[in-house]
Parts: C-alpha cells; structure tokens; sequence
C-alpha cells in the first residue's frame, strides 16, 4: 500500500497548490490513516511540497515508524496544538489550511496563538474527505471482504432468535462472532431492535426480550482492514400479518428501486427518490424518517449523501448504502440495507444475504 499513500499524498498537494495553500494539517485519524497507513489516534499531519511530517506523543511513535514510509514523525512536546503551531512556525509555513469540522476550537486557539502573528491559517475542509469517497481496487477488494463477513455473521445468529432471548444477547454474540470471524470490531454500535423498539431507527440493545409475533430488526456491520461494512435485515418471530407482510414489500420493493438507480452519474438525490416514490406510492412515505443512504469506507459514516435533493453525482469507486424503512410507532419497524458498490458499467451489491422476509 505504500505507493497508494503515495498516490493520495500527491493528489492533495495537487490540491494545494490549486488553492494556493502552503500545507495542509490534517486532524482525523480516518484521514491521516488514508495519507500515510499510520493507524494511531493521536497526532496531526502535516503534508506540504516539502514533504509530510507527523506529529504524535510517545505512545504512538514506535508503531508510526512501524507504518508509515516516507514520512517524517516528529515526537510532540507538549500538547498537540500548541507542538503544531510551533513546527509551522519554525518551518515559516506560510498559507495553512485546516479542516473546521475535525479542529476544535480550542485547538485552533492553541495552534494559532502558538504559530505566532505572521501565520495564516484558512479553512479547508473536505480536501482528504473528497479523494477518499474514490475506492481503488485495493479498498474495494477489502469492503467486499467486510460486507461478506457481516452477511456471515447475521446469518449464524439467525438461529439464536426466539422468544424469550434478550435484545442485548444477540448484540453481543454478533460482536463476538465478527471479531471471531477477524474483524476488528464493529463498525458502529450494533442495533437489535425488536416489537415497538424497532420502530427506532438508531435503537441500542437493551435487555428487553423478544416475543413471538414482533419484529427483529438486526442492524451491525464489520471493521475489517480498517474499512467498514454496514447492512440491516428485519426479521419476524412467528407468521407476520397480512399489515406487516404489505409493509415489508413495500420496503423491499423500495430497496430494490434505490439499488437499481445507482449508476455512475446519477444524483444522489435522485436515488432517495427512486426508493422514496415506492414508499409514497404504497401511502408510506411519511412512515420513511432518514435519507436512503450514505457513503461508506474507512468510517460508516461518509460522503456522498444520498438524500433528498442532493446534487453529488455519483462516481465509479463510490460505494455507498442503500437503506429505505418503514417506522410505526408503537408497533416495530422494517429496514432493508446494503452496500453497493458504483462502477462504470452500473452497480455491484457487496452484501450478500437474502432480502426477502425471514419468520422464525
């Protein structure tokens, strides 16, 4: 991967120079991960013409030797800001850019106050965020292997739903098995929601037990060579309702609707209403309450949005989601999610579990 770190490193000096800046610090760790392969979560990079430099304290400097090539580490004294400001200082940086949504404000008062009166910084957010919504072959090959293993995992813990077993049990043998399975975690906190619970989008596990007759939705994802996966399936304990059963068509044709739209080109905004106008065609589209979908990489969460109205087009080597649902308060909640995969001839779904309804 070191000619890859390489590659990304270039291109934002390309960047730079586009908008006449002199350097560039970096302050996300999904960021500086993608620019060097450092998988620390202290520090701040520093990428200009005259190189790359990080700073970090002493509990990551060995392991950013270890990882990285190329790429000046520099042991902080100090606090961080404050040992950043002086480096840009000392080395007369002149233009800094700086990302407003990884700074915080009290860093950039350290920083600024410790790079003196001459420095000028300038807001540059988004520069990393942009080149890493572009998967090469390398990271397509690795968020293929995650959604595979996610889809594994669901599948093995199917068995383990019935009544009486608690939302929290299932949450944790999924973990469990992904880490078992060579994840290094979860991607996010894994959500088994059931009956009325299942009706919230971002429901944590509790210690509540299942019931027949409810719905289970399951939704967990893996880290696996630091790229995540991210995928949901709703399941029903018992023999669903002709209401349920009409619900859960709606929400799969739906699914499929957004899955079909993804082509490089294509709006973000119009793949939401391509899932949308299914759910407001079956008179459920006030039961949808989130957009259809997000990027997806080296954090869950990622651009392009898929939203309404959102202008991004997409690209090949975008991989995004694809997760319409259906929310009845007081009664549960369906969502059907994938990960898909923009290439120049159309789409490819990473996650590979059935979509159709599941009773137990």
């Amino acid at each position: 991967m070191t000619a890859d770190f390489a590659k990304r490193r270039k291109a934002v000096r390309r960047e730079l120079r586009r908008r006449k800046l002199d350097c560039l610090v970096v302050t996300g760790a999904a960021n500086w991960y993608y620019l060097t392969g450092f998988s620390g979560d202290s520090g701040a990079l520093l990428v200009s013409e005259a190189g790359t430099t990080l700073l970090t304290d002493g509990r990551f400097a060995v392991e950013a030797r270890e990882e990285t090539q190329e790429i000046r580490i520099e042991k902080q004294q100090g606090p961080l800001y404050k040992a950043v400001g002086e480096f840009l200082k000392q080395a007369k940086v002149g233009a800094t850019g700086y990302d407003p949504a990884t700074l915080t404000v009290a860093g950039w008062k350290m920083l600024r106050r410790a790079a003196g009166a001459k420095w000028r910084g300038v807001a540059a957010g988004g520069i990393v965020e942009h080149l890493r919504t572009t998967k090469d072959a390398g990271e397509l090959a690795t968020m293929r292997k995650a959604a595979v293993l996610a889809g594994q995992v669901l599948e093995s813990v199917l068995k383990l739903i019935r009544p009486g077993v608690r939302e929290s049990e299932i949450a944790a043998e999924i973990d469990y098995q992904m880490r078992k399975q060579g994840a290094s975690g979860p991607s996010f906190e894994t959500i088994v929601a059931s009956g009325p619970r299942a009706a919230l989008p971002h429901a944590r596990p509790t210690g509540k037990r299942l019931r027949k007759n409810e719905l289970v939705v399951l939704d967990l994802g893996a880290i696996l060579g630091h790229y995540c996966s991210d995928m949901t399936r709703t399941v029903h304990i018992g023999r669903a309702s002709e209401r349920v059963r009409g619900w859960y068509r709606a929400v799969q044709e739906a699914q499929e609707a957004g899955v079909a739209a993804v082509t490089a080109g294509v709006s973000c905004g119009d793949v939401d209403a391509a899932a949308r106008g299914v759910l407001k065609k079956h008179g459920l589209e006030t039961c949808f309450v989130h957009s259809t979908g997000h990027g997806l990489g080296l954090e869950v969460h990622e651009e392009p949005r898929v939203a309404r109205d959102q202008a991004t087009r997409l690209e090949p080597g975008n991989v995004i989601t694809i997760e319409p649902g259906v929310y009845v308060e007081g009664v549960g909640g369906i969502r059907i999610e994938d990960d898909v995969a923009v290439r120049s001839d159309g789409r490819e779904v990473l996650t590979r579990v059935k979509r159709d309804l599941i009773e137990i």
